[in-house]
């Protein structure tokens, strides 16, 4: 036989390598990227290549019962988490908690009989699916999902219970957990109990779902033969002091999201997990009172890689007040320990740690839980046996267990965590609640979204923002609720003119960030696209109804038709309707509205309703009535109709009026146009940004 020459031997060494690099796919040179640039995998001792594959992965960690959730905002996760905990603490189930994007689903068929699966889905917007359960709503619903083996039905073996988180103002209310439930019904799975239904809208979402959970573990206890045992506190996480290291130490996070950050490199992509710190060009007061604030702000991210369209939201990550976090830390006893370098570990090899570590007690108060947030009752109930006195023990037990009590002292009051704890025992200090039940019981701090209110067009390295500033006040209760983030963005405001001290509402903020990383007047933000968009042909005409702050992304499609306008674009007529009190107080961009005017000429109109300067009240939905036959005339020329605000009461009693105008203007019954109206929906003629 012939011997191979150098040249024959290369190239059948790279034909070689490359069928080996086809059929592993890299597994065995693949350079695995630092988990924490992006994500809190490296915490958690997550290995690069971990199985997409559920029913693999609940083999290899023995596990029997799989929690998913689909969260946009963290509250499906946390109760996600809870349903994992207390199915393991009451019944002795194995669980875990899962991210539906972090898995395939074409094994579902494969997921053995004495196993559950449970869904917790929150449904987004108009009836879309969270970011990150697109793809599973899409395998799932889809014509003809194909799953690893070729039974009938597909998922016969499946058993699954679910939960939806909805708000009763849209009218997709838990279109996800509905649907859903519905696509693996139909696909042969066996649901266990009703499938629950939280309406965010009614603000009932909690009592909901402790009102589902307990009927839902009869059945599944009846279904899968499992017995109940007392619920004892078993920790999901271990908490280690590290007192080698001081919070000094290059290698200890003190709010940073990730290793990037912490190094001082911070780059791109900037999404969900990784902010890009953007400068604050510009700041500016909205309102002429001097007990409400409004903000204008323009975020400079000519820096980063970001992009947005007109329409978009910017997500900014805010970090707790001052004193709020001093309150935690002092009602917990750890005052002496702030500033210890701890790390903390997951005792279970399918748990996530919510951040990095090591870090500081007062880092992860501060950057990372929702300790401003409303209290569970559930969680409350899970702190009774850590109380410090047998009263505040006792206390405890009543809140967690009797309802009515519970909304009277907390619920109507909005007290958070700390505010419960003081109340409950004003003289001892709560340390021997574990640090873990806090870091399993509280959100993670989410990045709160506001619409733009600028034109990418016109600006495209700018984003402006446009806020008003959270101070309520309540019944009852001693102090105004203030909100997280608004009231972080006034100090950041108070920062760039000049204060020494900046504190909006007797709250002080680390404004600097981790070791002053934010000085300069900077804040953590990213993009996020949404749908709400003008339409494509300028030419349309376009009615807008934006009350308030609701005003903020007509801001950007008005700036967005000037602009077309000078380059000599042909636009349609622009309707918008604006409401405020009064005209003196809170008219958001009066004098844009005019420039805009000019530009536009007779191609916009700008109605307002000023709600506090006549003998009665007069809102955008009474000035939209006013306008009835203008509106029907561009609806019939296929006008697009656009509303951002409060979703509880302006968008449903717009949406209301619509049918009436379309009913009247017509002549045809109400019925009808509400079919009209609902068909404008669905072919997005009828668009909404609207909140509770």
């Amino acid at each position: 036989m012939a011997q191979l020459d150098t040249l024959d031997v290369i190239v059948l060494t790279a034909i070689l390598l490359g069928s080996v690099a086809y059929f592993t796919k890299g597994t065995y040179w693949g350079i695995a990227k630092d988990p924490y640039a992006s994500t809190y995998a490296a915490a958690n001792g997550n290995k690069a290549g971990k199985t997409r594959n559920i029913v693999e992965k609940m083999e290899e960690s023995n596990k029997n019962c799989v929690v998913f959730y689909g969260s946009q905002t963290g509250t499906a996760e946390d109760y996600a988490s809870r349903l994992a905990k207390e199915g393991k603490s009451r019944f002795g189930l194995e669980t875990m908690v899962a991210d539906l994007e972090d898995y395939d689903y074409e094994t579902l068929d494969t997921l053995p009989e004495d196993k559950i699966a449970m869904f917790v889905l929150a449904t987004y917007g108009e009836g879309e699916p969270t970011d990150n359960a697109v793809d599973f709503y899409e395998f799932i619903t889809g014509d003809e999902p194909a799953f690893t083996n070729a039974a009938e039905p597909a998922l016969g073996n499946l058993k699954f219970v679910a939960f939806g988180l909805g708000n009763n103002t849209y009218e997709h209310y838990n279109s996800m957990v509905r649907n859903v439930t519905k696509a693996l019904e139909k696909l042969g799975a066996e649901r266990i109990g009703e499938a629950g239904e939280g309406d965010d809208g009614a603000g009932t979402m909690e009592e909901d779902f402790l009102a589902w959970k307990d009927p839902m573990w009869t059945a599944l206890a009846e279904k899968m033969n499992l017995e109940e045992r007392e619920a004892v506190y078993e920790p999901v996480f271990a908490i280690t002091e590290r007192e080698g290291l001081t919070k000094e130490s290059p290698e200890v996070y003190l709010g940073e999201p990730n290793k990037m950050h912490l190094e001082g490199s911070s780059k791109g992509p900037f999404n969900a997990h990784n902010p890009y710190i953007a400068p604050i060009a510009e700041s500016k007061e909205m309102f002429t009172v001097p007990d409400r604030n409004c903000l204008h702000m323009e975020i400079d991210i000519s820096g980063s890689n970001l992009s947005y369209q007109t329409g978009d939201h910017i997500a900014v990550w805010p970090t707790n007040a001052g004193k709020e976090v001093d309150r935690f830390i002092n009602v917990l006893g750890l005052s002496s320990k702030r500033d210890s370098v701890i790390s903390v570990k997951a005792l279970d090899p399918t748990a996530k740690v919510p951040f990095p570590t090591p870090t500081t007690y007062d880092a992860i108060i501060r950057y990372h839980m929702e300790i401003c947030a409303p209290v569970s009752r559930q969680f409350i109930a899970t702190l009774a046996p850590f109380a410090p006195t047998e009263a505040a023990k006792t206390e405890m037990a009543k809140l967690g267990s009797d309802k009515d009590y519970f909304h009277e002292k907390i619920s109507n009051n909005y007290l958070n965590i700390a505010q419960v704890l003081e109340d409950v025992e004003k003289s001892e200090k709560w340390s021997a609640v574990p640090f873990s039940a806090f870091i399993e019981g509280l959100n993670k701090v989410q990045p709160r979204y506001y619409s733009i209110s600028s034109s990418s067009l016109v600006q495209k390295d700018k984003i402006s923002i446009t806020a008003v500033v959270e101070s309520i006040h309540i019944p009852g209760r001693a102090d105004a609720l203030k909100g997280v983030t608004t009231n972080y963005l006034l100090a950041l405001k108070q920062k760039q003119e000049g204060h020494p001290n900046p504190d909006p509402h007797g709250l002080t903020y680390n404004i600097t960030g981790p070791r002053n990383k934010y000085d300069g007047v900077h804040v953590p933000v990213h993009v996020r696209h949404s749908n709400f968009k003008l339409p494509s042909d300028p030419s349309k005409p376009v009615i807008m109804v934006g009350p308030g702050t609701g005003v903020a992304p007509f801001r950007g499609f008005v700036q967005e038709r000037a602009h077309q306008v000078e380059k000599g674009e042909e636009v349609g007529r622009t309707l918008l309707f604006f409401g405020c009190r009064k005209q003196t107080e809170d008219f958001l961009y009066s004098e844009e509205w005019e420039h805009y005017s000019k530009i536009l000429g007779d191609k916009f109109e700008l109605i307002t309703a000023f709600s506090r300067e006549g003998p009665k009240k007069v809102y955008v939905q009474h000035r939209l009535q006013e306008y009835a036959k203008e509106v029907n005339e561009l609806l019939e020329k296929k006008a697009y109709f656009y509303v951002c605000g409060d979703a509880a009461n302006m968008a449903r009693e717009v949406n209301t009026v619509l049918g009436k105008i379309i009913a009247e203007q017509r002549g045809i019954p109400e019925n009808k146009a509400e079919e009209i109206v609902k068909s404008m929906r669905s072919a997005n003629q009828y668009q909404e940004d609207v909140w509770s």
